[in-house]
């Protein structure tokens, strides 16, 4: 779990809020690009990474991390991801990735992908794919770019990935009117968001953090114990039909889940004993409860742009 935050950022005050002024959104954005450069996503909240940074055990050891965990909610076939990516349609699409953290993603699309480009808001994350592919021996263009002001002509991508970004970004509604100018027509994107759902919500977090840890005298808010303990300087949590509403103004929905991870069933503070408490839960077990009753915070959707017509 990321470390609590001090305070919410001032006029962020509700799970889906979009700024309101120009000015508003420069700040939430500036704000956003200045927490993920702080805080890049390496999965070592419990364990710090041992292997020297930027060397192939560093993005080894991430990965481990990462798939592991995603393993228990999103088992694969052959491929981590695999049941979310048709990894062998990549071969002849240009692929586009918003928010490439430290690359693990990256990695498994630019391996299939005719061609692969990733952008990211952050220095750090440029930096570190860029350094991972040749490591991998793995092609593509890895941009630092703002995804509400893409600098792709219209009908560039076939495919779009994006996994626990878009949600951060200032103004998430104008990601998703980026993402359909730049996805030519018949092409699709993955998109994954906070979930917002009466679990996660108000028992999870209204009763166990904001209640158990004193967030909810501090903040007087659900919303506001949120964001005081999750990742980046702001996040959106969206129930099912707030997104398939914003979606559908850009998109056609193909198919809306749920995942999460395993840790989000079980209300108990990070550490040992808790870890001990996961382990004799099996996964399909956690399983059921994430992914088919839909308690998990991993919103994913598939979306398509239309065809054009003559």
């Amino acid at each position: 779990m990321p470390e609590l935050k001090e305070e919410n950022l001032n006029g962020f005050d509700s799970p889906t809020a979009l700024p309101q002024s120009l000015e508003q959104a420069s700040h939430w954005q500036t704000a956003n690009r200045q927490w993920w450069n702080s805080h890049p996503m390496r999965y070592d909240w419990g364990e710090k990474v041992a292997p020297e940074e930027f060397s192939r055990e560093f993005y080894e050891e991430i990965d481990r991390r990462f798939f592991s965990n995603a393993e228990t909610y999103l088992p694969s076939k052959k491929i981590p991801f695999d049941r979310l990516i048709d990894f062998e349609s990549l071969k002849d699409k240009a692929v586009l990735e918003i928010g490439v953290g430290n690359g693990s993603h990256a990695g498994l699309l630019a391996k299939y992908a005719r061609s692969f480009t990733g952008i990211d808001i952050t220095d750090y994350a440029v930096k570190s794919t860029s350094l991972r592919m040749p490591q991998f021996g793995l092609n593509g263009h890895i941009i630092q770019m703002d995804a509400e002001h893409m600098e792709f002509a219209d009908n560039s991508f076939d495919y779009i990935w994006t996994w626990g970004v878009i949600h951060h970004s200032s103004d998430t509604r104008k990601v998703l009117a980026e993402m359909q100018r730049v996805l030519k027509p018949g092409g699709q994107a993955t998109v994954m968001v906070y979930h917002r759902n009466f679990w996660n919500w108000y028992i999870f977090n209204g009763l166990f953090i904001g209640i158990l840890r004193r967030g909810l005298r501090r903040t007087r808010s659900v919303h506001g114990v949120v964001q005081g303990w999750t990742d980046g300087a702001i996040a959106r949590y969206y129930t099912i039909p707030e997104w398939r509403a914003l979606t559908s103004q850009f998109f056609s929905v193909e198919r809306i889940s749920v995942y999460g991870a395993k840790a989000e069933i079980v209300p108990l503070p990070a550490g040992k004993f808790k870890n001990s408490v996961m382990r004799v839960i099996p996964d399909s077990v956690s399983r059921m409860f994430t992914n088919r009753m839909r308690w998990g915070v991993f919103l994913v959707s598939v979306l398509s742009k239309s065809e054009m017509r003559s």
